[in-house]
């Protein structure tokens, strides 16, 4: 990926953490108190067992070190304003997803480089190794993520008006790049996208699907409503490929790890779909 779409898969990166930022309050983190035993549920699934998860199915599967890696990557990456929208629609309990999103939208500022660096340690031999610069990473996630959050929680708290009147065009503009980052992605590895694909397809698949089942069924366990074992479902299964993407080819600059979040950042919306169309059919029953 060259210079130009790197700087605006970050900057549409950016935007997509604004609008977020736009939507989130301080009692969003004060649910924290509130509902106890579902963020510590979710964020459990999200911050422990997903990335579990994603290093079980690329070691099991043996996919090239690129695909496993970028599995990785998507593994530390759980959440995002994705995952708060089809909770919505699905009828779930939105302030929950919003609250898990926020939360380890903050923790995993730490986590995701040390859970690369894991990574290629494990699939990748020392001579294909990226090296990791992890406080670089992490100042990189501070500006593209934290700030944008934080900018935008002010703007609501400072400029409830403006808030709200900005939210609708935020959204629309990040889908627009994110669809053309991602189009660009496609395009410079055309040739080689039939294989990687195949390979990486049904484990991206299977990661998103297995974890969905993993939350809802972890929710159970836990005796939770079903409003809530939706949104632990869908944050724990649908995950931030747009941030995957951006960590592939803005930090580790190596737009081969992007191949599996881009096909996963396709195929999350079959399943998204049919969470919506499953909680929608559960809320009418």
């Amino acid at each position: 990926m060259d210079q130009t779409a790197t700087l605006i898969l970050a900057i549409s990166l950016i935007i997509i953490m604004f609008g977020m930022g736009l939507s989130l309050t301080i009692n969003d983190f004060r649910r924290i108190v509130v509902y106890p035993r579902a963020v510590l549920t979710g964020l459990t699934n999200q911050l422990v067992l997903l990335p579990i998860i994603g290093f079980g199915l690329a070691a099991l599967t043996g996919a090239r070190p690129e695909i496993a890696i970028g599995i990785i990557i998507l593994a530390a990456c759980p959440g995002g304003p994705t995952s708060n929208l089809i909770t919505h629609l699905s009828r779930g309990d939105t302030a929950l997803s919003v609250t898990l999103t926020a939360v380890s939208s903050l923790i995993t500022v730490f986590s995701i480089p040390f859970l690369i660096q894991i990574g290629q340690e494990t699939f990748v031999g020392a001579a294909q190794q990226v090296e990791i610069n992890v406080p670089q990473i992490m100042l990189q996630l501070v500006f593209i993520t934290i700030l944008p959050v934080s900018l935008g929680m002010s703007i609501r708290r400072f400029s409830p008006a403006f808030a709200a009147k900005m939210d609708q065009p935020v959204k629309i503009a990040s889908a627009i790049v994110f669809v053309l980052v991602l189009v660009g992605v496609i395009i410079k590895e055309k040739d080689n996208l039939p294989g990687y694909m195949a390979e990486s397809g049904l484990l991206a698949m299977s990661l998103n699907v297995g974890t969905m089942a993993l939350g809802y069924w972890s929710a159970m366990i836990m005796r939770l409503p079903r409003k809530q074992r939706i949104s632990i479902s869908i944050e724990s299964g649908i995950q931030n490929g747009t941030l995957a993407i951006a960590i592939a080819t803005v930090s580790l600059g190596n737009s081969e790890y992007a191949i599996a979040p881009a096909t996963y950042g396709v195929l999350m919306f079959i399943t998204g779909f049919l969470m919506i169309g499953w909680g929608l059919r559960k809320a009418n029953a």
